[in-house]
């Protein structure tokens, strides 16, 4: 029990850290030997990771990358991609990471909207040509980047040559770009300090309550803002993570075996995965050092927490955030399971919640209404300034469009999203509501509720499912029989059902894209 208060005092002091320079440097200091990042047959410590970033830095430095400067980079889940990104935040550079699998529209638009002055990619990964696409978009700009190639190579250099790392004083300043989805128009750059992301990263640690002993691993990209959030935790309690660079299953259960992952995760759509592959192996356990499953980005129905922890034998945890927020709550192995089951867990200190109605006023707890933020982790807003106007209230709290309920012990429930609630005939529909008793039936893999175009109803309830293999074909009336039976209000009941193979989803934390759904059957 002391080695554990240890290791979470050590953790708490480190979260005082001011920029992701000092943070990595304290913990080098504090354990240089131990493994940081595994990846296949490779690793690197915490003592590598500072001595190999700060060469890489001196090398970017030689290059022209200055403080302030802004980088671009659009690379895979890899040590040589940490390694980078840990180099930019020696300068004091501005990086903007790019999801790997954007293509011309999205990363032309991240450039001209970022003036990054360079821009590194992998080269020829899974079989598209990134540098040649670079080239192309370059010669468009009126201040092209300078490309360079960063998958197995880095730019090397002396470390004698850089200025001094950024001063503490210098964590409040914006030195990260993300970019959201950009599903229906042009996507929003969001911007983050580094005392904000790691205020962010602080939540999700202490939240999950790890020891040095625990084993992690990313198998979302490591471009995503949950990226530093992951790294944060890794550097808070010296303990390391498997990157995976193209994760699929079950291919990756061996390598969770083979460095004995206790925490995994990233979605609820890597939940269902790892389920999936537990019920091929019943009674076995498909990891067997596998304690605790923990993520966010998409929305966990009850029923999906209770078959994991009841199959696979493991805790879940799941979170709330966004790439505005990248952690807003955190479930905590702490938390009952009705709590577990029913919320996605509570804020860290500093941040508020408040849960408003239609014209902002503050509702009380246990009412459902939109959910606003006011946090050192939220962003300092958006490239675009008109943007960045309109989505803070009067009060500077981040106006979400999302759904919720506050409970009297600081769990949050989120119900949908705005644009989720669907008016049929005057009467508002939650589709978070219909999906959650969707899953209850066992011919149900996976499920998304859309509001379709209706000339009489205004929008009709539209039930699009992901039937589990083998199962017998799923009908209109079993839907609508299950439904009533769970105990849903008839004018809730799916007008129209539609059976997929697999439900569209993005490449980064497996969200469904429901514009997709509205396009192909809202016709």
């Amino acid at each position: 029990m002391t080695a554990v208060n240890d290791v979470t005092r050590t953790a708490h002091a480190l979260g005082a850290s001011r920029t992701f320079w000092e943070l990595i440097e304290r913990r080098a200091a504090l354990t240089p030997d131990l493994p940081a990042l595994l990846q296949d047959d490779r690793a690197l410590t915490f003592g590598e990771l500072r001595t190999r970033a700060e060469r890489v830095a001196a090398g970017l430095y030689g290059m022209g990358v200055r403080a302030g400067g802004v980088v671009a980079w659009q690379l895979p889940t890899r040590l040589e991609t940490a390694l980078l990104s840990f180099a930019l935040a020696r300068i004091g550079a501005v990086q903007t990471p790019l999801i790997p699998y954007y293509r011309e529209r999205e990363v032309a638009f991240a450039l001209r909207e970022s003036k990054a002055a360079h821009l590194a990619v992998p080269g020829v990964w899974r079989g598209f040509d990134h540098t040649a696409m670079a080239h192309r978009l370059a010669a468009r700009l009126e201040r092209p980047p300078q490309v360079f190639e960063a998958y197995d190579a880095l730019p090397d250099g002396d470390p004698a040559v850089l200025p001094p790392p950024p001063a503490p004083a210098e964590g409040g300043a914006v030195r990260w770009i993300y970019w959201t989805s950009g599903t229906t128009s042009d996507p929003k750059g969001v911007l983050h300090t580094d005392r904000g992301l790691i205020a962010a990263g602080s939540c999700l640690a202490h939240a999950l309550r790890l020891s040095a002993d625990d084993v992690g691993s990313m198998a979302f990209p490591y471009a995503h803002v949950a990226g530093p959030d992951y790294t944060v935790m890794l550097l808070l309690y010296g303990c390391p993570a498997v990157m995976f660079e193209q994760f699929a299953l079950p291919d990756a259960l061996a390598e969770y075996r083979r460095h004995g992952v206790t925490v995994a995760g990233g979605s609820t759509a890597f939940y269902s995965m790892l389920l999936a592959e537990q019920r091929k192996a019943p009674g076995r356990r498909i990891v067997p050092t596998l304690r605790l499953l923990a993520g966010g980005g998409a929305p966990k129905p009850p029923e999906l927490y209770h078959e994991v922890v009841r199959e696979m034998g493991v805790a879940l945890t799941h979170g709330y955030g966004m790439t505005e927020v990248p952690m807003i709550t955190m479930g905590s192995p702490d938390d009952t399971p009705e709590q577990l089951a029913h919320t996605e867990g509570r804020p860290p200190a500093g941040m508020e919640i408040r849960i408003t109605d239609e014209r902002g006023g503050p509702l009380p707890y246990g009412v459902e209404g939109e959910v606003r933020l006011r946090g050192e982790a939220v962003c300092r807003g958006y490239l675009d300034a008109g943007a960045s106007a309109a989505a803070f209230d009067a009060d500077g709290f981040l106006i979400t469009g999302d759904l919720g309920r506050l409970r009297e012990s600081g769990h949050l429930t989120l119900t949908g999203r705005l644009k989720d609630v669907i008016i049929r005939k005057g009467e508002n529909i939650s589709a978070r509501e219909i999906e959650d008793l969707l899953h209850r039936h066992p011919a149900v893999a996976d499920a998304a509720v859309v509001g379709l175009p209706d000339p009489e109803r205004g929008e009709r309830v539209c039930a699009v499912v992901e039937q589990v293999p083998g199962t017998a074909p799923l009908d209109l009336a079993e839907v609508g029989g299950h439904l009533r039976r769970e105990g849903l209000s008839v004018h809730k009941i799916p007008e129209q059902l539609e059976i997929l193979d697999a439900l569209p989803r993005n490449e980064t934390l497996r969200k469904v894209l429901k514009y997709r759904l509205r396009e192909r059957f809202g016709g």
